[in-house]
C-alpha cells in the first residue's frame, strides 16, 4: 500500500503539469480538503474498495498540493505593461554568475523596487553586457534594468524555455542598463544559500586556472560543480552519440560512489578508535558520514533532480537501516520520487526526471533474485543491456535517437568516471595538490578518445522520428517484457510491442497536399514545407551566439523527429544573418540536395551543396502534385538594398496556396502587384517592418490570412502598428510567431487548415 500511495501522489504531481488553466484557489482548498477527510473517513472502514478510493484521493491530494504551489508561484509575476521599462531595484547575486562573450548572466534575488506603483518578481534572470563585469554569488547590488515576462521559442517538440523559468522560479528575464548608475552594496549577504554559491564559485576561480590548457577541464569542472557549460558542443555530441552524457553531469552513481567511499574511511578509522566506539558503533558513524558527504556533494554540485533523488533514496535506505527498519527498493525508489515532487513539482518535466528513476528501477528490476555465484562481470553486462534496451523508448521519445554503441562506452566510463575520476578531483578540492588534477585530466583525454573509437564505430548511433507516446508506452512494456527474468514465457514477443515505435512512419503529407510550418525562431525566419515525398527548407533562422544558431537548436530537431532524413531544396532568401545563420549547420547535420539563394556566386555556402543555384522568377517545378514557383527577383530588377533581392516562392496545393517572401519592401513589392497572383496566405514581409506591406501589395495578394515571423519584444519594433493596422483595415486575420508560437498550415487541394504551437499545446503557464 505504501507503494502504491507514493505512485498515486507522484502522478497527481503529474496530472497537474498537463493542464491548461489552473484551477481557483477555492477549488484547489476543496479538492486538498475534501481529499483528506475521505482519507480519515476510510481509516474507519478498510477493504478493497476503500484502498482504491484511498489511492484517488492521495492523487487528488498530490495534484491539489502541485496546484497551490504552481498558483503561488504564478501570482509572482511582471505586468504586461511593466515590460521594457527602466526600473531601478535592488537585490542580491543568487546563483554561480555564467560568463558571456560581452558580459555575464545571473539569477538576481529582489530585494527592492525603487519605483512607484511598480512590482517586480522576487526572482529574475538577468544578463550584465558591459566587458569584463565581475560579480560573486551573495552580492547586494543596485542597478536599473529592463524585464520581460517569461518567453521563450515554441516549436513542435521544441524546448519548453517558460517552463524551465517556472521550475527555477525565475519570473522574468532581463539585462541590466548600460547608463544609469550601478553601485554595490555589500559583499556578501549571509544565508546558507548565498554561502553555498559563493562556495562554489570560489571553487570555479580556484580550479579554472588549472584546467585552461586541458581539453577537457570543462568536463572536470561539471564533475564538480555540476556546471556544464564550459564543455564544447562538439564534446556533447560525442557524449551524446556513445551514451554517456549522464556521467558528465552530477549523476546519481557519482553521489552513491562519494557517499560508499566517504562511509568507508570514516567507519575504518573509527573502528581504531575505542574510546570513539564507545560512544557510537563504527556502522552507525559510517551510514551518517555517506548521507553527509552525499548531502554536500549534491548541495555543490547545484542540486539537481538526479542529486536529489540519490540523496533522498540514500537517506531512506540509511535511516532504515539505523532503525532497523526493512524498506523495499520500490518502495524506497516512490518515496525518492514523491519527496522531489514534494520539493519541486516541475521536477516531472524535466527528462533527467524519467531517465533517472528509470535507470534505477530497471537495475533494481534485472538485478532481482542476483546470486553471489554470478560473475560480476556478467551482471554488469547485464545492468548495461537493461539500461541500454529499457530506456530506450525513452531516449526515442524525449530525443529521437538511441546510442548503440552506449553499453560498451558506458562498461568502461563509468568505472573510469565514478570510481576513478571523480574522486580525485574532489581530493583535488580538499588537497591542493596539482598532480591530483593532472592525473584526472589525464584519464578524462584517455577515456575520450576511447568513446571517438566508440562513436565512429558502424552503427553507432541509430536515429529516426519521434515516435507517438502511445507507440513509446508500448515499447516501453515490450522491453519490460524482454528484460523480465528467466521463466518467463515469450520473453521475445516484447519484440513486437516495441516495434511500432521503431518502425511505424509518423504522419505525413498525402500526394497533392503541401505541410508548411512556420517556425518561431526569434526574430528572423525559418519555414520548412513538406509534400508526400519531398522537402523543402526556406531560410534556416538566425545565429543566437558563437556556437548557437536555429538550425541546431530548432530546425534540425524539427527535421528529426519528422523522419525527414534529407532536404531536398534549400531556399536562402538573401544575405541577412536572420535568415541564414542557422544554415551551416542544417548543411552539417543533414543533405541538402538542391541550394537556390540570391547570394553573390562566391558565397561560401554555395560551395557545400552540389546543384547551388539562384532563385530567379519563372522557375517553376512540381512535387508531389504541388507546384512550386519564383516569383521575384525578376530578370534585369536591380536594387541597392539587398531585402529587394529577397527569393519569393509560391506554394500552390490545387486551389490552395502560400506565398514566401523574405524580407521585400515597397520597391520590390510595387514590381510584383502588377503581375502576382491572389493568395490565401501570406507571409508578411520583412516581419512586418514598417518598409513592407504596402496597402497596394496586401490589396493585389488578398490574403485570408497572414503569418507574421518576429521574436518577442525584438529590438527592430516588428510588427509595426501601422502594418498590423493595415492588414486590419483589409479584415486579414494576423498570426505571429512572437505571440502564436510556430504557425502550421496544412494545403489541400479543397481546403486550408491553419493553426498555431501555443493554441495547439496550451499549457498554464504559456500566456496566449
Amino acid at each position: 500500500m505504501r507503494l502504491a500511495a507514493l505512485t498515486a501522489f507522484v502522478l497527481g504531481v503529474c496530472a497537474l503539469q498537463w493542464q491548461t488553466s489552473l484551477p481557483g484557489a477555492a477549488t484547489i482548498a476543496m479538492l486538498g480538503g475534501g481529499a483528506a477527510l475521505v482519507l480519515l473517513v476510510l481509516r474507519l472502514n478498510p477493504g478493497p474498495l476503500a484502498r482504491a478510493i484511498a489511492l484517488i484521493a492521495i492523487g487528488c491530494i498530490g495534484f491539489a498540493y502541485a496546484a497551490g504551489h504552481a498558483m503561488w508561484r504564478m501570482a509572482d509575476e511582471l505586468a504586461f505593461d511593466d515590460e521594457g521599462r527602466d526600473i531601478a531595484v535592488s537585490g542580491v547575486i543568487a546563483s554561480l554568475p555564467v560568463k558571456l562573450e560581452r558580459g555575464v548572466r545571473f539569477e538576481f534575488d529582489v530585494e527592492r523596487v525603487i519605483a512607484p506603483n511598480m512590482r517586480v518578481p522576487s526572482r529574475v534572470l538577468l544578463g550584465w553586457y558591459s566587458g569584463d563585469i565581475v560579480v560573486q554569488p551573495g552580492e547586494r547590488w543596485a542597478f536599473t534594468v529592463r524585464l520581460k515576462r517569461p518567453h521563450g521559442t515554441m516549436n513542435p517538440g521544441g524546448f519548453d524555455f517558460e517552463a524551465w523559468m517556472l521550475e527555477r522560479n525565475l519570473r522574468a528575464s532581463g539585462y541590466v542598463r548600460a547608463g544609469p548608475p550601478v553601485s554595490r552594496l555589500h559583499a556578501m549577504v549571509w544565508t546558507p544559500r548565498y554561502a553555498i554559491e559563493r562556495a562554489r564559485s570560489n571553487l570555479r576561480e580556484r580550479l579554472q586556472p588549472k584546467l585552461v590548457d586541458k581539453r577537457y577541464g570543462g568536463v572536470l569542472l561539471a564533475l564538480v560543480l555540476g556546471d556544464q557549460r564550459a564543455i564544447s558542443d562538439a564534446d556533447w555530441t560525442l557524449f551524446n552519440r556513445t551514451g554517456i552524457g549522464h556521467l558528465v553531469s552530477i549523476s546519481g552513481l557519482h553521489i552513491t560512489m562519494i557517499a560508499s567511499l566517504a562511509g568507508l574511511a570514516v567507519g575504518a578509522l573509527w573502528r581504531r578508535s575505542p574510546p570513539l566506539l564507545a560512544h557510537a558503533a563504527a556502522q552507525t558513524v559510517a551510514v551518517l558520514s555517506g548521507l553527509t558527504a552525499a548531502f554536500l556533494y549534491a548541495l555543490l554540485a547545484g542540486w539537481g533532480v538526479p542529486a536529489q533523488r540519490t540523496v533522498v533514496m540514500l537517506a531512506t535506505v540509511g535511516i532504515a537501516w539505523l532503525l532497523s527498519s526493512r524498506i523495499g527498493a520500490a518502495t524506497s525508489l516512490a518515496l525518492a520520487a514523491a519527496l522531489v515532487c514534494l520539493i519541486d513539482p516541475w521536477a516531472v518535466l524535466a527528462p533527467g526526471f524519467w531517465l533517472s528513476f528509470g535507470a534505477v528501477a530497471l537495475i533494481f528490476y534485472v538485478s532481482a533474485g542476483w546470486t553471489g555465484r554470478e560473475p560480476r562481470a556478467l551482471q554488469w553486462l547485464r545492468v548495461q543491456w537493461a539500461i541500454t534496451v529499457g530506456l530506450a523508448p525513452a531516449a526515442l521519445l524525449l530525443f529521437g535517437q538511441v546510442s548503440v554503441a552506449g553499453p560498451l562506452a558506458n562498461a568502461v566510463a563509468i568505472p573510469v568516471v565514478s570510481v576513478v575520476v571523480t574522486p580525485l578531483v574532489l581530493l583535488a578540492v580538499v588537497l591542493p595538490l596539482d598532480l591530483l588534477l593532472e592525473a584526472a585530466a589525464w584519464l578524462v583525454e584517455w577515456l575520450l578518445r576511447f568513446l571517438e573509437w566508440c562513436a565512429a564505430l558502424p552503427g553507432a548511433l541509430w536515429q529516426q522520428h519521434v515516435p507517438s507516446l502511445w507507440a513509446a508506452a508500448l515499447a516501453m512494456a515490450g522491453a519490460v517484457w524482454i528484460l523480465a527474468p528467466r521463466g518467463v514465457p515469450w520473453r521475445a514477443g516484447g519484440l513486437a510491442l516495441m516495434a511500432p515505435a521503431f518502425a511505424l512512419a509518423p504522419a505525413a503529407p498525402a500526394a497533392g497536399e503541401a505541410w508548411i510550418t512556420a517556425l518561431d525562431v526569434g526574430q528572423g525566419l525559418a519555414v520548412v514545407v513538406r509534400t508526400a515525398n519531398r522537402t523543402l527548407l526556406y531560410d534556416a533562422g538566425p545565429a543566437y551566439g558563437p556556437e548557437a544558431d536555429s538550425g541546431g537548436r530548432i530546425v534540425v530537431p524539427l527535421l528529426r523527429g519528422a523522419g525527414i532524413r534529407g532536404v531536398d531544396m534549400m531556399v536562402l532568401s538573401h544575405e541577412d544573418m536572420d535568415h541564414l545563420g542557422g544554415a551551416l549547420t542544417v548543411l552539417e547535420a543533414v543533405e541538402v540536395r538542391v541550394l537556390a539563394s540570391s547570394l553573390a556566386r562566391a558565397h561560401p555556402l554555395n560551395s557545400l551543396v552540389a546543384a547551388a543555384g539562384r532563385c530567379a522568377a519563372g522557375r517553376r517545378w512540381e512535387w508531389d502534385g504541388v507546384r512550386f514557383e519564383f516569383l521575384h527577383p525578376q530578370a534585369g530588377w536591380e536594387s541597392s538594398r539587398r531585402n529587394n533581392q529577397s527569393c519569393v516562392l509560391r506554394v500552390a496545393a490545387g486551389g490552395a496556396s502560400m506565398l514566401l517572401t523574405g524580407d521585400i519592401e515597397r520597391s520590390a513589392e510595387s514590381v510584383l502587384v502588377e503581375t502576382i497572383p491572389q493568395t490565401d496566405i501570406l507571409l508578411v514581409p520583412h516581419h512586418g517592418s514598417r518598409t513592407s506591406s504596402s496597402a497596394e501589395f496586401i490589396a493585389a495578394v488578398a490574403p485570408r490570412w497572414a503569418v507574421v515571423p518576429a521574436g518577442y519584444r525584438n529590438r527592430f519594433g516588428h510588427p509595426a502598428r501601422e502594418v498590423l493596422e493595415r492588414y486590419a483595415s483589409a479584415r486579414v486575420p494576423v498570426l505571429r510567431t512572437d505571440l502564436d508560437g510556430a504557425v502550421s498550415v496544412v494545403l489541400k487541394p479543397d481546403s486550408i487548415r491553419i493553426q498555431s504551437e501555443r493554441r495547439l499545446r496550451p499549457r498554464y503557464w504559456r500566456r496566449v
